[in-house]
């Protein structure tokens, strides 16, 4: 039975739902896929704990519920810094799940690289490095003749990524437009029913489908970050912040989203990546903007906190994939995907 020696970096809500899943289909791993998943190290803010025989997931998602140090569970070496802990453990895999900083990209490019120069492959849901340095940190995996995937970093675990680069293998991607993030669907799909912004906005806070500073979704900085991983692994090339047009959802009134009603249509927050000539130094128009969609267009009937995007190729005119875009398990999915593909290898 081949072994995944795995290292996870980043327990918070989507470390503990990847760890709960990795628990879950632990005989499925087994049984359909060959492998076995041992997870010998994990790492939150405050420390890195570290096991050769494997960590108990049920003990460290106990822990995590109790706001209790992960150096409580039994038998466990650990470091202050999980930079310093990954150099002195390593693994095959690692998965790294660190908040997502669209300045720098770090903790989590610095963990990335670290574990690709050991040789490590890297699955994450991290979209700072995607979105910073995905060429780069493809090519360094590829001279280290290891993985690096990033399907979770866009819709969670609606397979996106795979699609384009395995099911889509021998088309060539022409453009991109689709409904990337589910706190600004939520608050259009409520205004499309005659409610008022701020209201919609505090209904989501309380939902949970929208943090106590919303900037990041309502003003696009995370569809943002997810059209800057599209530039990279599907058109090849890197896009700087300041070469997308960016506009949120702040400033769309009551009266546009009654105009666009009357008109057939629906405000959405569009995502959309087309390669263009002539446009200075960049060779592809990446746009973050609300437009009203006409009903006959797909992606204005996807509604709620869903996400959608669709590809328009040379051989396939448009395919349009739906799905859940965040969540633990959501993008748990997304990681597990991923490290099944890495396993086949």
């Amino acid at each position: 039975m081949k072994q995944i020696r795995l290292s996870l970096i980043g327990f918070g809500v989507v470390g503990q739902g990847f760890a709960q899943l990795l628990a879950t289909k632990h005989d499925l791993l087994r049984s359909h896929f060959g492998f076995e998943v041992k997870l010998v190290s994990v790492a939150n803010s405050r420390s890195f704990i570290y096991r050769e025989e494997g960590l108990n997931i049920p003990i460290l998602l106990e822990l995590a519920a109790k706001h209790v140090a992960l150096t409580q569970h039994p038998g466990v070496q650990s470091w202050d810094n999980a930079l310093a802990g990954l150099h002195a453990t390593g693994g095959d895999v690692l998965a790294e799940v660190t908040g997502t900083n669209l300045h720098d990209a770090e903790p989590g490019i610095s963990h990335i690289r670290a574990a690709l120069k050991q040789n490590m492959h890297v699955i994450t849901a991290n979209k700072g490095p995607g979105a910073l340095a995905a060429i780069e940190l493809l090519h360094l995996a590829h001279e280290q003749h290891v993985q690096l995937r990033m399907e979770a970093t866009v819709m969670a675990g609606t397979p996106v990524l795979s699609t384009i680069q395995e099911g889509l293998a021998g088309a060539r991607v022409r453009s991109i437009r689709g409904i990337l993030n589910g706190t600004t669907n939520y608050i259009l799909t409520a205004m499309a029913g005659g409610r008022d912004y701020h209201d919609v906005l505090a209904e989501a806070q309380a939902q949970g489908y929208a943090e106590t500073d919303p900037t990041v979704d309502v003003e696009g900085y995370d569809a943002v970050a997810k059209a800057l991983i599209l530039s990279a692994l599907v058109f090849g090339h890197t896009v700087t912040l300041d070469q997308v047009a960016r506009e949120g959802i702040t400033k769309v009134t009551k009266d546009q989203v009654h105009k666009a009603a009357h008109e057939n249509k629906r405000i959405k927050l569009i995502t959309s990546v087309h390669a263009v000539t002539g446009i200075g130094e960049c060779p592809l128009d990446v746009r973050v903007e609300p437009l009203a969609l006409p009903l006959t267009d797909p992606l204005a009937r996807v509604d709620g906190v869903l996400n959608a995007i669709t590809f328009q190729t040379d051989t396939l005119s448009e395919v349009t994939v739906i799905g859940p875009g965040a969540g633990s398990v959501q993008t748990g999915q997304g990681l597990l995907a991923d490290l099944i593909a890495v396993a086949r290898l």
